[in-house]
């Protein structure tokens, strides 16, 4: 063992030194240099930190940095969140959206366009008019439909839900109330 190196390491460390802090690691913590100035000293965490992912291999696991414009990822070239201004899409960090696809500012991510689809046409109301069935010739009858899915930023507006027509009943007397 080197003069500089201490058996009698601190925070997860199996061998450090005063001036560098951690040169290795106990098992299953990950080695990553920390940036101090102009100086760096190595650290052993349970997990990688942000910008960072991490790398097992028999003697030694790693933190590695992830690309400039990757917040987290799972390797260097699969990013899971990308920096401001940034749209991840398959695992990539681009400045728009690729065709077809739309930007999504509140995920941050691409997605995929969603069009407005609503349901079929009830069938229509019985011919109305003020409310009442009876006592008129012409009134007016509706039919309504929901929206089942409503549609993304870029996606086709949803069609009207209602519609009303005029119609023509038969002539009917409406009944005295209280005579059934």
């Amino acid at each position: 063992v080197h003069p500089n190196v201490s058996q009698g390491c601190q925070g997860g460390c199996a061998t450090c030194s005063d001036y560098n802090g951690c040169l290795s690691c106990k098992p299953r913590l990950f080695f990553v240099l920390e940036r101090i100035g102009m100086k760096q000293i190595g650290v052993c965490l349970s997990s990688c930190p942000s910008g960072y992912y991490g790398t097992r291999y028999p003697d030694i696991n790693k933190c590695a940095k992830c690309k400039a414009d990757c917040e987290t990822c799972f390797t260097r070239n699969f990013c899971t969140k990308c920096k401001s201004g940034f749209y991840l899409y398959s695992g990539k960090c681009l400045e728009k959206c690729p065709d077809g696809l739309e930007a999504n500012n509140h995920t941050m991510e691409c997605t995929s366009i969603v069009h407005c689809e609503a349901s079929e046409w009830s069938p229509w109301s019985p011919c109305t008019k003020k409310g009442k069935t009876c006592g008129f010739k012409k009134g007016n009858e509706v039919r309504v439909r929901e929206i089942v899915q409503h549609p993304s930023a870029r996606g086709n507006p949803c069609p009207a839900t209602s519609e009303s027509r005029k119609c023509i009943v038969q002539r009917k007397r409406c009944q005295k109330e209280g005579k059934g």
